[in-house]
């Protein structure tokens, strides 16, 4: 990546600005100002993520790049988190959207800003940038949401299918030690340890919150912009991965938004797009500048002749765990989704064929199916988190495959399996995976989807399945863009089960699949590239200094004698210390799932997280444990706070809670 220290503007840089609230609480932001440009537009990334640790290297390489050409651009800790004043509640609540409208609306009122306000974030910002966008604040003009989700229930970190993922109570390990760092002494003086305590004596038990709503109640429905994509009136450009947990929001805003509306998705992991892997990355600083220049300056770049969805076809490689770049072609599609030509496939016998048939084939349980998966957020902190070879998987699963394809066929969109299928218990769960039978043997995972069976219906209500009678059912698949060549043949593998992805129902069910059929949506693209893309660049990256070795580990044992799986995963950043606020920061993981072959009632996940801030004498510690498993009846959730100052315990908080199963 090439680093730019050059800019059209100097830059004043603000580490610490209070930023006040109605109620009298003040978040803390910091700004980079454009020297000499006047008043300008302000852009925000509004975040729980510690300005001053936790994003300080990729703000670094981000905002004063922008700042340069003429913004201000302005990091802002959500309240209760970082260095900002007030108490953390829950993700997207209804507080943390009140204060980013508030934040817009202070910042379009200083004399250095024009009045207009974009927003830009990604994961959690990209998430608050649409729901806020979808609240209207009137100096809010555009958007760049990235690696975000439009339904907070069908299609986040908690619930896909309908079925909890594994990630739920994960990610709520997470929350828990990250927000219980304190702020930092050297920004906000002696008050840090009172203002620490408090937040510590009032940390949410988000694992309980999250399991307790198994439907798409009002809970979810809250920030979920898909509820009214008529309410968000900002310009958006939305931009995601392949490789990364939220791949759907892009097509689902470009063909839902009133409002202006691109689409952009590359092969990337969980990262901005001009330094995520696999490559190839691109000058996503300058797509962004170009974005704000016609909506928050007014330039006549022509930006709403850009394509609706601009997306990176990916060739068929063989599947590894990792990759430093995908190769493949940028596709550009002026006309999402109206240029689509699905191809229908149906499940006949053991095959997928091109005229309809009975396929009467069974389902088995397996609840070893799953170890192929990978990481739901592939982001770069553990080792190995993408897709492996897909044939172990395959072996536990029902599948059907096509014979060898005569011609080349890109598929770019969203893959549906409609099936008629019948079970042997009132609950059951399918996972549905389409992969890329490759000359070489292997088996290369294209998509996959999921669906609970009592959710059939609709994800607001349950609704049991009736014993051995024949239901319709339809699976979503993941959006994709992927090259499927010829003399590949293409396989729709299905299972009841997939651990540790999503968790397995109390009981194991036998499925019957009388009928199916795939719909393979197909754009064929021309042989060259279709959109090409500048080379990355970056504003120059923090100094710092790795004090011991970065870790990470992944283990799957397997035990015969106990007919067990147990998947054991490490991470570990080692310590780093950043040359500017010599702030010493460390981060670890571990991760733990178990379940026995013959008893879906066995699983169980424990995450523990331990993080670390130091400078000169002054040292604190939080290690943060959230552990789940079931009685059959309930999800048993236990989670626990133990925070350190020094060698001195000064917290200690557990918390158990009995959720019943949906």
């Amino acid at each position: 990546m090439l680093t730019v220290e050059s800019f059209p503007f100097e830059i004043e840089d603000y580490p610490h600005v209070h930023i006040p609230m109605q109620d009298g609480t003040r978040l803390s932001a910091r700004i980079w100002r454009p020297i000499g440009a006047g008043a300008v537009p302000a852009i925000l990334e509004f975040l729980p993520y510690r300005k001053r640790d936790g994003t300080a290297q990729r703000d670094a390489l981000t905002h004063p790049y922008l700042a340069g050409h003429g913004y201000a651009c302005v990091r802002v800790d959500m309240r209760g988190c970082g260095e900002s004043e007030g108490l953390f509640d829950d993700e997207y609540s209804p507080q943390e959207l009140s204060d980013g409208v508030a934040v817009i609306n202070w910042l379009s009122e200083q004399k250095w800003c024009s009045g207009n306000v974009g927003m830009m974030g990604i994961s959690w910002g990209g998430f608050n940038g649409l729901q806020i966008a979808a609240l209207a604040p009137e100096p809010l003009k555009a958007v760049v949401s990235i690696c975000s989700s439009v339904d907070r229930y069908a299609d986040d970190i908690h619930f896909k299918g309908g079925l909890m993922l594994c990630e739920n109570p994960g990610w709520a390990a997470t929350v828990l030690g990250w927000f219980a760092l304190p702020p930092d002494p050297d920004v906000v003086g002696e008050n840090w340890r009172n203002m620490w305590l408090e937040r510590l004596e009032n940390t949410p038990f988000l694992a309980e919150t999250w399991t307790q709503h198994q439907l798409r109640n009002q809970y979810w429905k809250h920030g979920s912009v898909c509820e009214d994509y008529s309410a968000i009136k900002a310009a958006v450009l939305s931009v995601g991965g392949w490789h990364d947990g939220y791949r759907n929001a892009i097509a689902h805003l470009v063909e839902n938004l009133d409002a202006p509306v691109k689409g952009l998705v590359g092969p990337w992991n969980h990262k901005y797009p001009h330094f995520a892997v696999p490559g190839p990355q691109i000058d996503f600083l300058g797509e962004m500048l170009t974005w704000w220049d016609r909506w928050l300056k007014g330039s006549e770049n022509n930006v709403e002749e850009w394509p609706d969805y601009r997306v990176w076809v990916m060739d068929s490689v063989p599947p590894k765990i990792s990759y430093k770049t995908r190769p493949g072609r940028w596709a550009a599609i002026h006309d999402w989704p109206g240029d689509a030509m699905p191809e229908t496939w149906h499940l006949r016998g053991n095959v997928l064929a091109d005229a309809p048939g009975d396929a009467d084939r069974t389902i088995f349980p397996a609840l070893a199916c799953g170890q192929g998966t990978g990481e739901y957020f592939p982001f770069g902190f553990g080792p190995g988190e993408m897709p492996d070879d897909q044939r172990s998987d395959d072996a536990l699963s029902c599948c059907f495959d096509s014979a060898a394809l005569t011609t080349v066929r890109d598929i770019i969109g969203s893959p549906k399996l409609m099936l008629k299928i019948s079970a042997d218990k009132r609950s059951a769960q399918l996972a549905v995976r389409l992969c890329d039978l490759r000359p070489d043997g292997t088996s290369a995972l294209i998509s996959h989807g999921f669906l609970n069976l009592r959710q059939r219906n609709g994800f607001e209500n349950l609704e049991d399945l009736p014993i051995g009678e024949t239901v319709s059912a339809e699976v979503s698949l993941d959006q994709c863009a992927y090259r499927l060549p010829a003399g590949h043949r293409l396989r729709v593998a299905i299972s009841s089960s997939y651990w540790p992805f999503v968790w397995p129902e109390t009981e194991t069910a036998e499925l019957t699949i009388a009928r199916g059929s795939l719909s393979l949506p197909l754009r064929p693209v021309v042989a060259g590239d279709q959109w090409r893309f500048d080379p990355p660049r970056s504003a120059k990256p923090r100094a710092e200094e790795q004090l011991s070795p970065v870790h990470g580990a992944k283990r799957l044992i397997r035990d015969q004698a106990a007919g067990s799986l147990t998947l054991e995963i490490e991470g570990d950043t080692g310590a780093v210390r950043d040359n500017e606020t010599r702030l010493v920061s460390s981060a670890a993981v571990r991760e733990k799932y178990h379940i026995l072959e013959d008893d879906p009632q066995s699983a169980s996940a424990e995450f523990h997280w331990s993080r670390g801030m130091r400078r000169d004498e002054w040292n604190v510690r939080t290690e943060a444990s959230v552990t789940m498993q079931t009685n059959g009846e309930s999800f048993l959730v236990d989670a626990s706070l133990l925070v350190f100052e020094g060698t001195k315990k000064i917290f200690e908080r557990t918390w158990k809670s009995e959720v019943p199963r949906a």
